[in-house]
């Protein structure tokens, strides 16, 4: 009972923090709402059992990632938003039923297509570890990982190239 309540907590939270985050007008606040939110899905993931994923989730994500963004931020110098022009009210009498719609048929989807009967069971998931991240990376995953590591080698480039052009 205790882990549904923080699951509900912890998956609230994401939600939430990921609202504020794309509704957010100044980009330091919309980086720490992410924040939020990767520190929350790092909680689901203990929950799930999956210890590794957690830590690589906090790591990676929460921690450099964000580190990355607010290095941008301060570079590019951004300030607030300016604010967009209102909504006519028809967009909005259109759009809410449309997204109404959209979730509707979505939940049939998923109802239609996943069984009542698989539960999820806390602590239940035992491929989070170690070795199991280690074996599916450098076996199974072997050359995608490799494809991203020069991606994000390139993309280092490209932002120093950049950002030497933009001092001179």
């Amino acid at each position: 009972m205790v882990d549904l309540l923080l699951f509900a907590f912890f998956g609230g939270l994401a939600v939430i923090c990921g609202i504020v985050m794309i509704t957010q007008k100044h980009p330091i606040a919309s980086a720490l709402s992410l924040v939020g939110a990767m520190g929350s899905l790092a909680v689901l993931y203990l929950l799930l059992g999956a210890e590794f994923i957690a830590a690589a989730q906090l790591i990676v994500y929460a921690g450099a990632i964000m580190v990355l963004f607010l290095f941008v931020i301060m570079l590019l110098n951004a300030g607030a938003e300016p604010k967009p022009m209102r909504p006519s009210w028809i967009a909005v009498a259109v759009g809410i039923p449309a997204v109404l719609v959209m979730f509707a048929m979505l939940a049939r989807l998923i109802a239609s297509t996943v069984p009542m009967d698989s539960l999820v069971r806390f602590g239940g998931f035992t491929g989070g570890s170690a070795k199991d991240v280690g074996n599916a990376i450098f076996r199974q995953y072997l050359l995608p990982f490799e494809v991203i590591s020069v991606l994000v080698l390139i993309a280092i480039l490209g932002a120093v190239v950049l950002a030497r052009k933009e001092m001179d």
